[in-house]
């Protein structure tokens, strides 16, 4: 059973694959057992084009160290992989030790050239799975803006949103995200980058559109409560369950 709720917020894209992990690491043994944490989008490496093959080696050669980081939590974040040739932003989630979903970002942000580096996933991978009977689901950053994606997701009880989100836009990740919890009727977890550029805004939305945020933090926590999702359901019926 899921005990918190977690959101982490911490500058990455300058310093070494191997301080960021370190920083992962002190991070999550901080979260409580059995708590649910989402780390921001390609929070090992950044979105760093030009070392991406030295980012898909060192994804590979601390897989074993993230799947142990999980053992007796929920653990969620998105690494650099290649395969065939190809570079894929893989969003994971690790339960216990094992890695339980995996699919490679869907919708790449252009302005950022992602698409000129990275290849897109597939729209039908995304989906909602189930963890000690919680429907879980994940739309990575820019996958956020495209509310056809939410149908994917629907009847979510915790929706996962890792970003990288620039501070220019910086409204329109709390707006997005406060409206999927209230349409969904669920949990949403955002971690995003404190970069410079990057726009923080990490928090933790309950289903009636509460915020529990905090730029100056690097660990966001709040217990959950599975009941409050069918409350609001309950309370509001748009004919989720």
């Amino acid at each position: 059973m899921i005990s918190d709720l977690v959101s982490l917020q911490f500058d990455y894209a300058t310093k070494s694959f191997e301080e960021n992990f370190e920083t992962l690491s002190s991070l999550v043994k901080k979260t409580k057992k059995n708590s649910l944490v989402l780390a921001p989008e390609l929070c090992l490496s950044g979105y760093s084009y030009e070392y991406l093959e030295e980012s898909a080696k060192f994804s590979e050669e601390i897989f074993p160290k993230i799947r142990e980081l999980s053992k007796d939590r929920i653990l969620s974040l998105t690494l650099t992989q290649k395969k065939d040739g190809k570079f894929y932003n893989n969003a994971k989630i690790f339960y216990n030790g094992d890695e339980i979903y995996s699919r490679a970002k869907a919708k790449l942000f252009s302005i950022g050239d992602e698409p000129k580096y990275f290849q897109s996933g597939k729209i039908q991978d995304i989906s909602t799975i189930n963890i000690d009977k919680i429907k879980v689901a994940l739309l990575v950053c820019f996958e956020l803006r495209f509310t056809k994606l939410w149908d994917k997701v629907k009847g979510a009880d915790i929706i996962l949103v890792p970003s990288f989100w620039g501070k220019p836009r910086k409204s329109h990740l709390r707006a997005l995200g406060v409206a999927l919890a209230i349409a969904n009727q669920c949990f949403v977890i955002i971690s995003n980058s404190s970069d410079e550029d990057m726009a923080s805004s990490s928090c933790i939305i309950d289903p009636f559109g509460v915020i529990v945020g905090d730029d100056n933090l690097d660990l966001l926590s709040v217990p959950y409560d599975k009941k409050i999702v069918k409350t609001m359901r309950r309370y509001i019926d748009i004919g989720l369950r």
